[in-house]
């Protein structure tokens, strides 16, 4: 089983789109949705109609496992019910006004303010990993 990458961007339109970017693979899967979860579930439904396709030619087909990455606008979206602009600016440093620019597709991030949010993001996770409970 090959891991492959699949890209979750959010289009001008405010859709969904995923795609793979491997190119050893020996076929390309993308899905659309109004939402991530709808362009997940496109996307998967894609993967087994390709996987169909090919053990119906008698083809050999590669298995895939997906890790997804979010472009920053998806990520916002998928995690709007956990951050707040405010508390994303707290953890990742990157200022409300300009967070709302990514989300509007307005402007893009640079890489640089891409890995400033990413490494934001992952010290934040590892310290609610730390956290214990007292009485547990």
């Amino acid at each position: 089983m090959k891991t492959v990458t699949a890209i979750i961007e959010t289009g001008t339109d405010h859709r969904f789109s995923i795609y793979t970017t491997d190119e050893d693979l020996p076929y390309g899967v993308i899905g659309t949705g109004d939402t991530i979860i709808a362009a997940k579930e496109d996307f998967l439904c894609a993967y087994e109609e390709i996987k169909e396709t090919f053990r119906k030619s008698g083809e050999k087909f590669v298995e895939a496992r997906f890790v997804f990455r979010y472009d920053i606008p998806s990520f916002l979206e998928e995690f709007a019910f956990a951050f707040t602009l405010a508390g994303l600016e707290r953890i990742t440093g990157i200022n409300q006004k300009q967070l709302g620019h990514y989300i509007s597709g307005y402007r893009k991030p640079s890489p640089k303010t891409v890995r400033k949010m990413e490494e934001g993001i992952h010290r934040f996770s590892e310290q609610l990993g730390m956290i214990h409970f007292a009485g547990v």
